[in-house]
């Protein structure tokens, strides 16, 4: 189980070094996360893909679920009120409807969700549009008091911004 600790760092400059210690901390690149700015080149760094800025992945969760109990419901009139053959129910048809619903759901949210920004990093809008750099760095939970503690002494200009208990799995 691995914990995402957050740092807002100065610039970019700053982020460098950091990413840097982090390697030689021996902190995988696929765990090192860098948002910053719209239109910030972060040449050398590891940028947080889409998964990880959007809010795509709770929204495709919230679609399924959604979209798996409409589609449950709408299977339940079908097979009462509309079967195919002959005059008794089919419930068979609940459960096709209710995996078309939920994948209808999860793919019409994701959608949506692409779009929008992930509501973890809305604590840090301001702070990124001001020019600083957001780094997400997702670290075993055994690691994660030596990290703060290095990163803390070889980087006074940076500021830790929490941990968060769980990472999702995707991103």
């Amino acid at each position: 189980m691995r914990r995402r600790i957050y740092w807002l760092l100065p610039d970019l400059a700053s982020a460098r070094r950091t990413m840097d210690d982090l390697l030689l901390a021996r902190i995988s690149e696929p765990h090192i996360h860098f948002v910053a700015r719209e239109g910030e080149v972060l040449t050398g760094l590891h940028p947080a893909n889409l998964l990880q800025t959007s809010d795509v992945v709770r929204s495709a969760q919230a679609g399924l679920v959604i979209g798996g109990a409409a589609g449950a419901v709408l299977g339940v009139i079908v097979a009462l009120f509309f079967p195919l053959f002959g005059d008794s129910p089919e419930w068979g048809m609940v459960a096709v409807l209710a995996i078309v619903g939920a994948g209808f759901g999860a793919w019409s949210s994701s959608l949506i969700g692409i779009s929008t920004p992930n509501h973890r990093l809305k604590r840090f809008e301001s702070a990124i549009e001001q020019g600083q750099i957001l780094l997400m760095v997702d670290v075993p939970r055994s690691r994660v008091d030596d990290i703060e503690s290095r990163l803390q002494t070889l980087h006074p200009e940076a500021h830790l911004e929490g941990v968060e208990p769980n990472i999702p799995a995707f991103p």
